[in-house]
């Protein structure tokens, strides 16, 4: 029979070394063991008596095995979890053994970081992804190693990189442009077998509730006191920027806005249109638009053989204009398309020419502007022309200040 418990007695070998032995019956096998400690034989007598227990209830089997007692634990923690879903735990092992994908090699971050950005710099180079694209990429990715010099790509977990989306509190449409070039990053990391499993999915990623509102724009008066301005500095050679991102509503970013690709022979005066380039196009698709009339007197007056439409140092010095004029990034763009919605009431032309798409122009252009704005803005004209000489001799930029 089972005694349900053992008992731990002084215990003196021939050698006259003293031990301490347990001793008992389990499972009708007499058990007794020596220890050289009181505490390491009471320690294991609780694992016997235990055993003893189980045994006794019913819970317990007695299987000869050769796997270690920690193996045992795993194994019966597998049958636990599995219990309830009429699976095998064999089955289970073999699915694992065939679809789990761990870390090959340990690749460090900025290793990692390094071979994803002349990954990316090869979409570039074929005109996959834009150059203010590939700032951002080689921007944030910096971050990443700086704040992790020493860590490999598989060190990540979710909670690693929430702290670290969440460092100094951004913006939450900043949060997410991040965690965006991130996950690209760690699925480009997945696929080459550096991670074993892609830690982004379980970041946050918040969802923004969009703002409902219309455009800055200026009004025609603020327009054709801009224009009148650029007429009267250095000879008037910013008037070909200023009047194609006002009255043709080409992109005005610099330094890699539609503007800065837009070359002078795309402007056929000729034919009254402009064709915008899938090249030179934000959106990659090409359109184009139509030379209003008072646009192509802009340009008679100030012909781009002449006039250039991109001048040196542009960002530096069209960012003094920004300052002064109080313009904003798109604020010409965005006059263009809601004065032009005003005058010819057609969302679907506005939207081909503008290359947006007729749900954008209806949410931030419809009913923007007057008729009257309308008319008065498409009828500004130059005063003035002068010889492309005259740049230097001109008078410097008043001082005029235009409120949004």
């Amino acid at each position: 029979m089972n005694q349900l418990t053992f008992s731990v007695n002084r215990f003196e070998n021939r050698n006259g070394i003293v031990s301490w032995r347990v001793d008992g019956r389990l499972n009708g096998l007499r058990i007794r063991r020596n220890f050289k400690t009181q505490e390491d034989a009471a320690a294991e007598k609780a694992t016997l008596d235990i055993k003893a227990a189980q045994l006794a209830s019913g819970r317990l089997n007695e299987v000869a095995t050769a796997l270690t007692t920690e193996q045992v634990h795993d194994a019966e923690s597998a049958f636990r979890r599995i219990d309830d879903r009429s699976l095998s735990l064999l089955f289970c092992v073999e699915f694992a053994i065939a679809n789990y994908r761990g870390p090959q090699t340990p690749k460090k971050l900025a290793d990692a970081v390094k071979d994803y950005v002349a990954a990316k710099e090869h979409e570039l180079a074929q005109d996959q992804i834009s150059i203010p694209q590939m700032a951002r990429i080689r921007w944030e990715l910096k971050r990443l190693v700086d704040a992790f010099p020493r860590k490999n790509v598989a060190d990540f977990t979710a909670k690693i990189l929430t702290e670290f989306l969440e460092k100094d509190r951004p913006g939450m449409k900043t949060h997410n442009n991040r965690r965006g070039i991130l996950s690209t990053f760690f699925k480009f990391a997945f696929q080459r077998d550096w991670i074993g499993e892609n830690p982004i999915p379980k970041v946050p990623h918040f969802r923004i509730r969009k703002k409902r509102g219309g455009a800055q724009t200026l009004t025609a008066e603020q327009a054709a006191t801009l224009m009148e301005a650029m007429e009267t500095y250095q000879g008037g050679k910013w008037v070909p920027y200023f009047a194609l991102c006002l009255f043709a509503g080409i992109r005005p970013a610099v330094p890699h806005g539609e503007i800065t690709k837009l070359k002078s022979g795309a402007v056929k005066l000729d034919a009254g249109v402009i064709k915008i380039s899938a090249e030179v196009s934000k959106v990659r698709e090409p359109r184009e638009v139509v030379i209003q009339p008072n646009l192509a007197a802009w340009l008679r007056a100030y012909p781009l053989d002449k006039f250039p439409i991109v001048l040196g140092n542009f960002k530096k010095r069209r960012d003094r204009f920004a300052k002064q004029f109080n313009l904003t990034h798109d604020v010409l763009r965005h006059t263009f398309i809601s004065m032009f919605v005003a005058k010819f009431r057609s969302l679907g032309e506005a939207a081909i020419q503008a290359g947006n798409s007729e749900a954008i122009i209806r949410k931030h252009y419809l009913d923007l502007k007057s008729s009257a704005d309308a008319d008065a803005f498409w009828a500004i004209r130059p005063k003035q022309a002068r010889c492309a000489d005259d740049w230097e001799s001109a008078s410097p930029l008043p001082v005029l200040h235009i409120a949004a």
